[in-house]
């Protein structure tokens, strides 16, 4: 399909820099194709969601991702850069978009935290080799360190890596440590955070407890990829970036039996709906999985494990609104954009909310 036909007017003054304080005070459009939309409030999940439900949340937490540093290379003076991590390959290695990718070649030495001086993270410094070079200032990183001690330098050089769309306009601070993390995060490995569940306090977990709408969790580590704009003119030139997802046999098969009993999975955000889709066989039965995922979800792609979706509001032509526009309808998503825009609804990672319904089967 061709990627302008998910373009859209978005005013600079939509684009949400803090979350609603409660993080349940969002507002909650909910899409039913064919039938009003509705204007309601992120609290009352529970009342539009029946007894027997299931919620699946991505429980993965976000890590410091962003490092910057210095390149030290024998006859060259030192180069300042900063590398986004976004998928661990090994336990000494993770692969990174670098800037600037352009100056950096395999064999390059790289020492981050600080001002790249001293040894190497003895003292919040932490030293690494160029071991590959891709396309788009792409590398892959190998660390001094591994495993659990990488994991600490990282946590102690690194910097919370907030989407680019609020990080052009203010700086990080401690509030982000916390609003950008959800309620629930358990598995460290992500570098954006699953921004539908940022929406979620424990009392609204309570009220959903109490309304027999059952929980359950996957993890899908999102990936710097998610902020990448579609460059290619049509969809089936954009290649998507791999992501680590685990779902494990006992929620698999939970999940199954509440589905056969009549109950709904309900996706809370994008990435719990990628997992899910990504576990499922032809029938929407879902099996266990454990790995990487790079599936790519547009219109005419077939939803078989979700029944409904949980998402905030993305950017015009990014693989998110297509992904919204899959499940339900390219031209039921572009109205109810257009009436969140026209309604004064805040958009993208600290922005409102949307419970989306999928478009009826042709």
């Amino acid at each position: 399909m061709r990627v302008d036909l998910f373009d859209f007017d978005l005013p600079e003054a939509s684009i949400a820099l803090r979350p609603p304080q409660p993080r349940d005070a969002g507002r909650l459009l909910v899409v039913r194709p064919g039938e009003a939309l509705e204007d309601r409030a992120v609290r009352d999940l529970a009342d539009l969601l029946r007894p027997g439900d299931a919620l699946v949340f991505n429980d993965t937490r976000v890590i410091p991702a962003r490092l910057r540093g210095i390149r030290h290379r024998p006859g060259s003076p030192g180069l300042r850069m900063e590398a986004m991590l976004h998928l661990r390959e090994a336990p000494e290695c993770w692969r990174a978009f670098a800037r600037p990718g352009k100056r950096l070649a395999v064999g390059d030495r790289v020492r981050f935290g600080r001002d790249g001086e001293g040894d190497a993270c003895t003292l919040g410094l932490l030293d690494a080799t160029i071991a590959e070079k891709g396309a788009g200032g792409e590398i892959v990183l190998r660390f001094e360190l591994s495993g659990p001690a990488l994991d600490e330098a990282i946590a102690l050089v690194g910097e919370l890596p907030l989407p680019p769309y609020i990080a052009g306009k203010r700086s990080t601070d401690a509030r982000d440590t916390v609003d950008y993390q959800t309620v629930y995060a358990r598995e460290a490995g992500a570098v954006a955070a699953p921004t539908a569940g940022l929406h979620f306090t424990d009392d609204l977990l309570a009220r959903i407890d109490a309304a027999g709408i059952a929980r359950h969790s996957v993890t899908l580590h999102v990936g710097a990829g998610t902020f990448l704009p579609v460059k290619a003119d049509d969809t089936d030139d954009h290649r998507m970036h791999a992501e680590i997802g685990l779902l494990d046999q006992a929620t698999a098969e939970a999940l199954n039996a509440m589905r056969a009993a009549g109950g709904r999975i309900v996706a809370v955000g994008t990435t719990a709906l990628r997992l899910l889709e990504s576990a499922a066989d032809g029938d929407g039965r879902l099996r266990a999985f454990a790995g990487p995922t790079d599936i790519f979800i547009t219109p005419g792609t077939r939803i078989r494990a979700v029944d409904a979706l949980m998402t905030n509001f993305h950017l015009p032509r990014s693989t998110l609104f297509m992904l919204v526009s899959a499940f339900s309808g390219l031209e039921t998503m572009r109205a109810a954009y257009a009436h969140a825009v026209e309604g004064g609804y805040r958009f993208y990672s600290y922005g409102d909310s949307s419970l989306l319904f999928p478009a009826p089967s042709k």
